[in-house]
């Protein structure tokens, strides 16, 4: 379809058909944003006169047109069906087409064209008695009309809401303003150095030089923002029609876990009963938990959680309450009669939240029974030994609780499929930690039910809107915008932070401001946890519109990644290894690719097709599995034996299965760094998919985080590292894919910038501790300001003042969250991103894993009492050392100033200001670093040390209780004294 030059609608898929003119029909000259004349009357009927791409209005003669033919909705009605009749007839001549032409390649496999072309004249017979069949089989007009959709079943699940240009015009003429004003600020710091200080001064450069380069990173990506709107009306009208069975396409969610005793069960729990209560057709959903530990506990919670599940399910879906976690409804604050109606709810939810209080009993009691471990072990009720007593050497446990088959609710509805599984481990094998994991459950949710989607949760993130899987649906399944849809991606949220967020842990900045300017180019990155993924892309296959890699593309451009005509004469030879994956994927893409387009195919004749050495050592000796990797629609194959299936998941959960294949290097969660989302989101990307970034209006998914200072910064250390591993490795985004050309510069940019941003420590705590250096030797950095100095100076502090101002407007965030961020990124980078810099050389280079370790000192039981606990860890030394140097220097800069006089005090103000511009910024570290201080505010004990320091050094520099002495006695007693 693509190869025949014909406009495609956007909206509908179908050709936009042609114009008075014979023209192909356009609806806006600015963009040309494809859409059909059908799909372009609604638009103009549902009041909106601007095109979707670029919000310019449409031409004026065009809606004159639209009106004029408004009146006559029969013929529209007419025209609709037969554009969608001869849409799907050029669909199928051109499936056929394309077939012929890729099979027909003086380059292509003889192999594959015997067989494709063997398989097509068998299928013939089949193909002209359907299409026969067809044409006796036609409904009536009358019927027709009766079973016609709703007019929401054609229109698109999802718009672009592009940002007004009145609010990002003025916001990238300000960010091309502060570069040229960056430009000029530098030439002026490089041809006027301060020989006084020397060596600052060319510190102090290097470092201005690193922030802006790492502005430039930050900032480029977010130059096309944009925010997205779902329509799950319309999702329900297309898929879901009255009487027939639900089209919806089946999600597979997995929750991961690994130790019960630092990861709640009772937390672990209320994920998964949210999960199974989600507004979605029971048959659809299956929620496979991985319990990594093997520990008994975690499965037996499971089994409490299950039982629970057969009352909280109906309870949820038959009032409609929100979040479908426990826990969590049961503590909210608010009035939970708002919009509900029916009489029998109160007494309902009395007895469910005693039902919950029973089970929260039950869990409770499980968690304080494993505290101390059995010498022989734990055992199972019927007296057997518990399999994974040995957490490090055990087999691969499955145990399937709820299903279509298995238990019903207590008003006997099915519920959906929960699934445990503990995948086998046994000393000298490597496991890759949750990466591994999710490889693992990947390939059994694959075996049992092999849904085309994939949710993935981690134990603390509960769903907090029942339809968020609705809400991926309109992007994932719209036939036009999800076929290059890799993920998507929802913003991460939490509960349980404090008011001020004192440590950013809501990370606003990046969620609401990064990840919509990402959302513009080519999607925003996978950040771990809330994401839907397409099966298919995890499986390492290409998007279906991406051609795929030409046998030339060895001699692509190194650095532009285009052919070789934007570098003539030059041909940049590429790694072996690399070619030969290239080759593989080529292949494997290639016979996916083919096979898409016949028509009438049955799974397993299309699987019989495929080289099964070719996809053993890709996927592993599974052929179960293999099978079910080119089922693009999802399904269990109907050749597979259902009595068997357990038995093959088990297998491909063996801790061997994964040797010689592409697991974890080109297919699956991609091993080689802790932070093992940004790596397997950025493989995704190179291949040329898509994610897109999706905000409802009520959050998704809620989860819990880290509000201590030692507990945060040792989450933000282990970001950093994984950063600075990929940096190390193969993957790092400053040389990886640009063989094919697939991946924007601007998202590479936005990939670099993940990888580079632990450096930014180095200079960063060079930088803070400058202004306590100038104010201990009297040097400073700058030189005396002439006037165009001065200019610079403040046209470079409005710029930053101003693009913060206009990035708020545009996205929603607060003023306070922007400030939060930026004295965490000083926090962070002067602890967690220096010792992560370290760390990440010794681990990558001399193999060296250093551990710090996290020791509580204090604690208090009150409201956010986590906050004010003391944990000693060595990630507090390096801020701790630059609050007291800055603090010691301030005292001494005033102490010098008082004795030289007036003329000391112009130069100290710009000391001063650096060294409480470095204050300001870790000012809540030294919140946290001093508790509650008996509910003293911090910046009392701040201000009174400061103001103490000075006032003394001013109170001896007056002396008031010493008489003053006449200079002149004095100068004569010293004559008469021999010095």
């Amino acid at each position: 379809m693509m190869e025949s030059g014909v406009p495609v609608c956007h909206t509908c898929g179908e050709h936009v058909g042609l114009n008075g003119n014979g023209e192909p029909f356009v609806a806006c000259h600015d963009c040309n944003f494809p859409i059909c004349k059908t799909c372009f009357d609604y638009e103009l009927k549902e009041g909106r006169k601007a095109c979707l791409r670029c919000g310019n209005p449409y031409d004026e003669n065009l809606l004159d047109d639209a009106v004029k033919a408004s009146g006559d909705r029969s013929t529209i009605a007419a025209h609709m069906d037969k554009s969608q009749d001869a849409g799907i007839h050029a669909r199928h001549i051109s499936s056929v087409s394309t077939l012929d032409s890729e099979m027909t390649e003086d380059n292509g496999n003889p192999i594959w064209k015997n067989r494709v072309e063997s398989w097509k004249e068998k299928k013939n017979k089949k193909k002209k008695t359907s299409i026969k069949v067809e044409i006796e089989a036609q409904v009536p007009p009358e019927q027709l009309m009766e079973d016609k959709p709703a007019a929401d079943a054609f229109q698109p699940l999802s718009t672009v809401i592009p940002i007004p240009k009145s609010r990002l015009a003025p916001y990238r003429t300000v960010i091309i303003m502060r570069l040229i004003i960056l430009g000029l600020f530098f030439h002026y710091r490089v041809t006027n150095p301060v020989d006084s200080a020397f060596a600052l001064w060319l510190t102090s450069v290097i470092c201005e030089i690193w922030f802006a380069f790492s502005w430039v990173l930050d900032q480029f990506p977010k130059w096309y923002p944009i925010n997205r709107d779902t329509y799950i009306d319309r999702l329900s009208a297309r898929y879901e029609r009255e009487g027939e069975p639900s089209e919806l396409a089946a999600v597979d969610f997995f929750v991961s876990t690994v130790d019960p005793l630092k990861e709640p069960p009772l937390i672990t729990a209320n994920t998964v009963l949210s999960i199974l209560a989600l507004d979605y057709p029971v048959d659809k959903v299956s929620c496979y938990v991985s319990d990594d530990g093997a520990a008994m506990l975690s499965f037996e919670s499971l089994v409490e959680t299950a039982d629970f599940a057969r009352k909280w399910v109906p309870f949820c879906k038959k009032f409609s309450i929100e979040p479908r976690a426990p826990e969590f409804y049961f503590s909210q604050k608010i009035d939970y009669l708002k919009d509900k109606v029916q009489s029998s709810f109160v007494k309902e939810r009395r007895a469910m939240k005693r039902d919950y209080e029973e089970f929260k009993i039950r869990i409770n009691a499980l968690v304080a029974k494993a505290q101390k471990t059995p010498e022989e072990g734990w055992t199972m009720q019927d007296g057997t030994p518990w399999p994974g007593n040995n957490t490090r050497d055990h087999p691969g446990m499955i145990q399937v609780f709820l299903g279509y088959s298995g238990a019903r609710d207590i008003d006997g509805n099915e519920l959906p499929r929960l699934v445990y599984v503990s995948r086998e481990k046994r000393p000298g094998y490597q496991h890759h930690k949750k990466a591994g994991a999710e490889n693992a459950l990947v390939r059994v949710s694959a075996v049992l039910t092999n849904a085309p989607f994939i949710l993935n949760l981690d134990c603390d993130h509960y769903v907090n809107n029942s339809k968020a899987v609705r809400e991926a649906m309109c992007f994932l399944m719209d036939p036009e915008v999800g076929r290059d849809v890799c993920y998507v991606q929802f913003p991460q949220r939490f509960d349980g932070i404090d008011r001020s967020d004192r440590y950013a842990n809501r990370n606003t900045v990046f969620f609401d401001v990064n990840m919509k300017g990402l959302d513009g180019i080519q999607g925003p990155v996978y950040v771990g946890t809330g994401c839907v993924f397409n099966r298919q892309a995890l499986y390492g296959y290409g998007p279906p519109s991406m051609p795929s890699l030409s046998k030339s593309s060895s001699s692509s451009c190194s650095w532009c990644g285009c052919c070789s005509c934007c570098c003539p004469g030059k041909k940049a030879p590429k790694d072996p290894s690399e070619l030969y994956r290239d080759a593989k994927r080529e292949e494997l893409d290639a016979a996916i690719f083919n096979l898409r387009e016949i028509d009438n195919y049955d799974d397993y004749e299309r699987s019989m097709l495929i080289s099964q050495r070719s996809f053993e050592k890709t996927f592993g000796l599974s052929s179960v599995f293999i099978e079910s990797t080119i089922m693009e629609n999802g399904g269990v194959a109907e050749s597979a034996n259902p009595s068997t299936l357990i038995k093959e998941a088990i297998h491909v959960i063996s801790c061997g299965y994964e040797e010689k294949t592409e697991w974890g290097k080109e297919i699956g969660w991609i091993y080689g760094s802790v932070t093992e989302d940004i790596l397997t989101g950025f493989k995704m990307h190179c291949r040329g998919w898509r994610s897109i970034y999706c905000m409802p209006l009520r959050p998704a998914f809620k989860g819990s985080a880290p509000i201590n200072l030692s507990d945060r910064l040792h989450q933000v250390l282990r970001w950093a590292l994984g950063s600075v591993e990929i940096f190390l490795s193969r993957h790092c985004p400053l040389w990886y894919g640009f063989g094919g050309g697939r991946l924007k510069w601007l998202q590479r940019m936005a990939y670099i910038n993940t990888i580079v941003y632990p450096f930014t420590s180095l200079p960063l705590i060079a930088y803070c501790t400058l202004p306590a250096i100038c104010l201990l030797t009297g040097k400073f950095i700058i030189p005396t300001l002439s006037n165009l100095a001065s200019v610079l100076f403040l046209g470079l502090f409005l710029s930053i003042i101003v693009t913060a101002v206009l990035e708020l407007r545009w996205s929603g965030v607060s003023i306070e969250d922007l400030w939060r961020n930026e004295q965490f990124w000083v926090i962070g980078g002067v602890s967690a991103h220096l010792f992560a810099v370290f760390q990440g050389f010794l681990k990558m280079l001399a193999g060296i894993d250093t551990n710090f370790t996290v020791t509580a000192k204090a604690a208090e039981d009150a409201e956010f009492g986590e906050l004010y606990i003391v944990k000693w860890t060595t990630l507090l030394i390096p801020p701790t050392t630059l609050l007291i140097i800055n603090m010691v220097g301030v005292v001494a800069g005033f102490s010098d100033a008082l004795n030289k006089g007036y003329e000391a005090w112009g130069p100290l103000f710009g000391k001063v200001f650096f060294s409480f511009w470095v204050i300001l910024h870790l000012y809540p570290f030294l919140k946290g670093l001093m508790g509650r201080q008996n509910r003293t505010p911090t910046i009392v004990v701040l201000w009174s040390v400061l103001l103490a320091s000075v006032f003394s050094l001013v109170w001896v520099r007056i002396n008031p209780f010493i008489n003053t002495v006449d200079s002149t006695t004095v100068a004569q007693t010293c004559t008469s004294i021999d010095c």
